[in-house]
């Protein structure tokens, strides 16, 4: 591992030139250990540049990887070279593929089923929404999935947190070396998920989150995935990124639709318009498209239609908030024709019991169910 390491550091050798070695089988440490003579032999067309770099830089980018071996193994952090049998095998088939990847975590990298959940980092109401449901509907559908994303403010940190609230694995994939969290306000989400999926990066520690390595990154969230999803985006912006690189690995896109006067979602209808993304409205649309079977085919004990649970006051509540983006306290009365002390008990207890939220503004949503 040490040579391998050394090798992908290497000043003088890019990474496409490591990738290249790697995947035609030639031993790192074979480099390392041959006379210029037989440097020549190993890959020909890559004479040159081997040469050089041994004979400039072989023992500066030996002592670096001694030191990257020590940090991870001091913080349990797995190095996986393309060669490695746990390296994603989706990823290793991606023509820029990293060489090698950091990874901190226990989920399984090559899960049966994958899926990557991308979007805006300005998430809104609808967004959150959409998280919450596509999460919660994988988890009764497909409990196995494992869920990937980038960490990120928004759609990322949303969905991966709607993932652990229903108990299924989820990755982080980063732009930084592993000795630090980015955001910093993210730190205490990646390290459940450490427990309950993981984070990786093909970064060592010591690189900081510059803007390039977020665009890099989006190609290890895409190449990892059967299908990439994305819930809401902008005109511009990473997601868009991301989707755009799924296609171009043969990949399924798909995503959520969203009011044609919405900017956040002005992204996924021209994904959707342009016939580069599949629309989608559930978890069950996503798994019709895969052609993937649910695991579970119980239904959910609550549906959207239909709250048991509620009183008929509340369930009048619930009836005049379905067909609407939200309403205040007022409008529900006038709706209702229930008084101003009973629908704002009413709504206290609808909240708490997850039935509807406030938004900004004063007015309450229903929620998905």
């Amino acid at each position: 591992m040490l040579h391998t390491l050394a090798l992908t550091l290497m000043r003088g050798i890019t990474q496409a030139q490591t990738l290249e070695l790697l995947r035609h089988s030639v031993s790192p440490e074979n480099i390392f250990r041959s006379s210029e003579s037989a440097l020549s032999e190993i890959h020909p067309q890559m004479r040159r540049h081997l040469m050089g770099a041994m004979s400039e830089h072989a023992g500066e980018a030996l002592v670096r990887a001694e030191r990257e071996l020590a940090f991870c193994e001091k913080h349990n952090i797995k190095i996986l070279p393309i060669t490695h049998p746990d390296y994603p095998r989706r990823l290793a088939e991606c023509p820029d593929a990293p060489a090698v990847i950091f990874y901190r975590g226990t989920a399984d990298l090559n899960a049966a089923r994958t899926l990557s959940i991308v979007g805006t980092r300005r998430i809104t109401p609808y967004g959150k929404d959409l998280c919450r449901m596509l999460c919660a509907d994988l988890a009764r559908l497909l409990p196995d999935v494992l869920v990937v994303s980038g960490l990120a403010y928004g759609i990322d940190i949303h969905a991966h947190r709607e993932c652990l609230a229903n108990d299924l694995s989820t990755v982080g994939v980063l732009a930084h070396g592993l000795d630090r969290i980015y955001p910093s306000l993210h730190r205490d989400t990646a390290t459940q998920m450490i427990d309950r999926g993981g984070i990786l990066t093909e970064y060592v520690s010591q690189t900081r989150p510059l803007a390039g390595h977020f665009v890099r990154r989006n190609r290890i969230v895409a190449g990892m995935s059967d299908a990439t999803v994305v819930v809401e985006s902008a005109e511009k912006g990473g997601a868009l990124i991301t989707a755009h690189l799924a296609l171009d690995y043969d990949r399924l896109v798909c995503a959520f639709p969203g009011r044609t006067n919405d900017p956040y979602s002005e992204g996924c209808n021209r994904l959707i318009r342009d016939r580069a993304a599949e629309l989608i409205t559930s978890a069950q649309d996503l798994l019709d498209l895969l052609g993937w079977s649910p695991k579970n085919k119980r239904k959910a004990a609550v549906q959207l239609d239909l709250f048991s649970e509620l009183s008929p006051e509340q369930q009048k509540v619930a009836d005049a908030l379905r067909p609407t983006d939200g309403l205040t306290v007022s409008q529900l009365c006038m709706a209702t024709n229930l008084d101003l002390g009973t629908i704002q008990t009413h709504l206290f207890e609808l909240e708490m019991t997850g039935v509807v939220a406030l938004l900004p503004g004063g007015r309450y949503r229903l929620l998905p169910r």
